[in-house]
């Protein structure tokens, strides 16, 4: 029995989406038992309840030994208010955990990754089941915590370096903090959903800074980009080609990866 803990660092989730995707693990993953935080449901503000309650609800599924992954509910904005403390609490065996998100989640698996604390994982979340190809992408991220191979990003198969993959956004903020994880001799992917094109730039200046000595870079879906109100003049994959160029880094074509129903997942290292 593999035993998986949701809890939400960012923004909550509704129990309707909790009740189907626990539905959906109890009629198709039989070895799954999933056990969802009452912190999810939580709301102040923005947030899936206080700092204190996230904070609090994180490191105790991860120091909980009954529980072999933790799954994070939903992405929105919040983990980084609580990423440093979280992993300074964590103990043995938050070591022994898988970590599955992405997105704002990327704070956490960023510093998981910096401070070797398990496994951080980018890939579906639970909240996703509410995006078209949603119950795919709940049932792609069940089946690779309960330790199925499917549903990895493509390019992993020959790829022989590391790898690590971010929502753009979050891997440009996470450039000069104590979170940043080393990136060297890394292939970075990177996908967006939401931003204006001269913004996508704006964010590629500055995470490239940070990415010296990377293997190269894979560009991900960057999708639901709103209209300005002049033509930026360049694409999505134009701005990754020129601010890998300015930098010497790799452009490694393309990721299948994204603020989506299709995610495909990446394990990091």
């Amino acid at each position: 029995m593999t035993r998986i803990a949701v809890c939400a660092p960012s923004t909550p989730i509704t129990r309707e989406d909790a009740e189907r995707v626990s539905a959906l693990a109890l009629a198709e993953f039989p070895g799954v038992e999933l056990v969802i935080h009452d912190q999810c449901f939580a709301v102040e503000g923005h947030f899936a309840g206080s700092d204190e309650a996230r904070l609090d609800a994180l490191v105790e599924c991860a120091n909980d030994p009954s529980f072999d992954a933790i799954w994070f509910a939903r992405g929105g904005y919040g983990a980084c208010r609580i990423a440093e403390t979280a992993l300074s609490r964590m103990n043995h065996a938050a070591g022994a955990k898988t970590y599955l998100g992405y997105s704002d989640a990327g704070y956490l698996l960023g510093g998981l990754y910096r401070e070797r604390i398990g496994k951080p994982v980018h890939g579906p979340m639970l909240a996703d089941v509410r995006r078209a190809g949603g119950d795919d992408a709940v049932r792609r991220a069940l089946a690779f915590l309960s330790g199925g191979g499917e549903g990895i990003e493509p390019s992993l198969a020959t790829e022989r370096h590391s790898v690590a993959a971010f929502n753009l956004m979050t891997l440009a903020m996470l450039g000069g903090t104590r979170l940043m994880p080393g990136l060297a001799n890394h292939v970075v992917m990177v996908e967006e959903v939401s931003e204006y094109l001269y913004a996508i730039d704006r964010l590629f200046f500055h995470a490239t800074a940070h990415l010296g000595g990377i293997a190269g870079l894979r560009l991900g879906r960057v999708s639901d980009v709103p209209e300005n109100d002049r033509p930026f003049g360049a694409d999505a994959q134009q701005i990754a080609r020129y601010w890998c160029e300015r930098h010497s880094i790799a452009f490694l074509g393309t990721a299948d990866i994204g603020h989506d129903g299709a995610n495909k997942i990446v394990p990091f290292g």
